[in-house]
């Protein structure tokens, strides 16, 4: 049985494709995913993202927890509203899970893991903060709204009373701000995303989401599935849990060095297996692949390469591209000339740098 956010029913009235992603049934687009997708590129889409998890973490000791837990060092999270991206490793230097830390007060700290890891990141986390007597809290009366675009922050900034508007006007990136929204509503609004494109996630308790969805969509925020979310963060070059990473991969692996601390001395768990890994020397890179042919790039094609075989990972058509696109696992040094094995025939495919789109634009030479 699938698990629905308080959103189910409106996206059923607005004649979504429902599907089951990670054990929760949602939509994958209203009509079009091609229209969904240029809508947040050129103007502002809004997705249902509340089968994500609000977790919160509190006690004297919270900020010692997390730089014994995450890869990234909290350290870096002086001033209260501001976030950080990092992973979560085993041991092993595996990742567990990739999330956001917020920074509340020194006694409170909000994570917003992934909703397919939520049961394996709720036990490791319990697991590690109980020797720091941290209290492990999630929020399930929270619903969770990514409104995303070049006009996203202004369509939402205009439902806020004007005493808060121009306080949510200033928020920087990465940061977040607890604020009043329309109609008295709580809000927890985050200038984060997962599209590339400039916008707020936004924190709104369960009661009061779908209030806040329609007013959205008054305001001309066009409902977006997680089709197009896919095909979003893909051109925005990040990673997504699962098909680009997960336990048996480092983040040397998945293109996510930056986010790892090292310099600081902290003994964080998996930091051992990392500088070990380093030190061994990482015989996997993750990079972008742009085919020029005709043709879509998918999840576990062969890649083929003068160093052996690689896999891709997340693949598709990039429709701001208009070509396909992916990130593929490939054998570390020079590549020398790339194909990828679609049933049977090899096609030539270009490494690029990624991301392959920014600010709505491609990238040098992804088109070319």
């Amino acid at each position: 049985m699938t698990d629905k956010t308080e959103l189910n029913a409106t996206h059923r009235e607005l004649g979504a494709r429902m599907v089951d992603f990670g054990g929760w049934d949602m939509p994958i687009a209203y009509g079009s995913q091609i229209e969904e997708h240029h809508a947040v590129r050129k103007d502002a889409g809004m997705f249902d993202v509340s089968h994500m998890t609000v977790v919160d973490l509190t006690g004297e000791h919270a900020r010692g927890f997390l730089k014994k837990l995450v890869a990234n060092n909290v350290d870096k999270l002086a001033k209260p509203g501001k976030a950080l991206y990092t992973c979560m490793l085993d041991e092993n230097g595996g990742v567990i899970d990739d999330l956001i830390v917020y920074f509340l007060r020194e006694d409170f700290f909000r994570l917003v893991v992934n909703a397919a890891t939520r049961a394996k990141d709720l036990a490791w986390i319990e697991k590690q903060a109980a020797a720091f007597g941290v209290t492990v809290r999630e929020r399930p009366e929270f619903g969770m709204i990514a409104v995303q675009g070049p006009n996203a922050r202004e369509k939402l900034i205009g439902l806020l009373p004007s005493e808060v508007q121009e306080k949510a006007r200033k928020l920087g990136k990465f940061a977040a701000i607890e604020v009043e929204g329309p109609n008295g509503m709580p809000l927890f609004l985050a200038r984060t995303g997962y599209t590339g494109e400039d916008g707020f996630e936004v924190v709104v308790p369960n009661t009061r989401v779908v209030e806040l969805w329609n007013l959205l969509k008054d305001a001309g925020v066009a409902p977006a599935g997680l089709g197009a979310r896919d095909t979003l963060r893909l051109e925005a070059g990040m990673n997504l849990y699962g098909q680009d990473m997960d336990e048996t991969v480092s983040p040397w692996e998945a293109a996510l060095a930056w986010t790892i601390s090292l310099d600081d001395g902290r003994d964080f768990i998996g930091r051992a297996a990392l500088e070990k890994h380093k030190a061994d020397g990482v015989k996997r890179v993750m990079v972008g692949l742009v085919m020029d042919d005709k043709g879509v790039l998918r999840h576990g094609q062969k890649v083929l390469t003068a160093n052996g075989e690689g896999e891709i990972l997340s693949g598709g058509f990039a429709p701001t591209l208009g070509k396909s696109i992916a990130f593929a696992r490939i054998p570390a040094g020079e590549p020398g000339e790339v194909r990828v094995d679609i049933r049977g025939r090899e096609v030539p495919v270009r490494v690029v740098k990624f991301p392959f789109v920014r600010d709505g634009q491609p990238m040098p030479g992804i088109v070319d």
